[in-house]
């Protein structure tokens, strides 16, 4: 858990994993939005491989108005982009190969798929699903739903647009936060501040702008109904998108499976039979 003082947060994390020095470039690498409009980011004031310190967010009431411009700020850093599907985030150790406690992985430059299917089917959807068989809590039923529905992700039923600032960026992906749910998109204090909120704990890495907005509505947000909007007005979402969030949220919803079982496995084979 992390240690609070009044002005910072610290984490602390082992000599061998490059985690901590992933998130905090994460952070880095999201906050070079903020000179385009982006959501702010909290600073990182120190990292290392056992400790990272960073920037204490004050926090304050969600509203309407917040919430409309964490949705435009959103839209304005997915738009900043990324390079590749899967890339990491720059500043990243040289050769760390994923994210978080499931080490969900990073795609190395020279592996890199040519659409989003691609990426989402081999290095989320196939990914999860082979840990979650090879220690018996998929069986041969869940296996095999999955896989079909990794493969109509794979053949491009799904891809779609990027929304239009991404698209008028010219990225071939967008710069995405990774863990976007209610806890690490916070309501600031001073709501005299453009973008509404700030961003923290990231698993940041190179990919459809959906997969962000589909996390954030898998667990409920305050005035879901209002970021959305905002982030539609400033950078228009392509048609269906709506239809596409269940398949989105399957990235989530294994990587919760992986690390807590039980309640997740139901719910992610009921979103699963919808897209198989």
């Amino acid at each position: 858990m992390p240690t609070f003082t009044e002005d910072t947060v610290i984490k602390t994390g082992a000599a061998t994993s490059d985690e901590l020095l992933c998130e905090a470039a994460g952070l880095r690498w999201l906050a070079e939005a903020e000179a385009d409009g982006g959501i702010r980011c909290a600073r990182v004031l120190s990292a290392s491989r056992r400790q990272l310190v960073e920037e204490r967010i004050r926090t304050g009431a969600p509203s309407r108005a917040a919430a409309r411009s964490i949705g435009a700020a959103l839209a304005r850093t997915h738009a900043v982009g990324a390079p590749w599907w899967g890339c990491p985030p720059a500043g990243c150790p040289e050769g760390a190969a994923g994210i978080g406690r499931a080490a969900t992985p990073y795609v190395p430059r020279d592996e890199a798929p040519s659409s989003w299917g691609a990426f989402f089917a081999t290095y989320r959807i196939r990914y999860y699903v082979r840990m979650l068989r090879d220690d018996g809590s998929f069986g041969p039923r869940e296996t095999d739903l999955l896989e079909r529905v990794a493969s109509r992700v794979e053949r491009g039923d799904f891809d779609a647009e990027q929304p239009a600032l991404v698209r008028e960026s010219g990225a071939v992906c967008a710069r995405l936060h990774g863990d976007l749910w209610a806890g690490n998109v916070l309501y600031l204090a001073d709501q005299t501040e453009p973008s509404g909120g700030a961003l923290i704990d990231p698993m940041a890495y190179g990919g459809h702008a959906e997969t962000d907005l589909a996390m954030l509505q898998l667990f409920g947000y305050p005035y879901l109904d209002d970021v959305i909007a905002g982030y539609d007005e400033a950078s228009p979402l392509a048609d269906g998108w709506q239809e596409r969030v269940g398949v989105h949220q399957l990235a989530p919803l294994l990587l919760h499976c992986v690390l807590f079982g039980g309640g997740y496995i139901g719910e992610t084979i009921a979103v699963a039979r919808r897209y198989a």
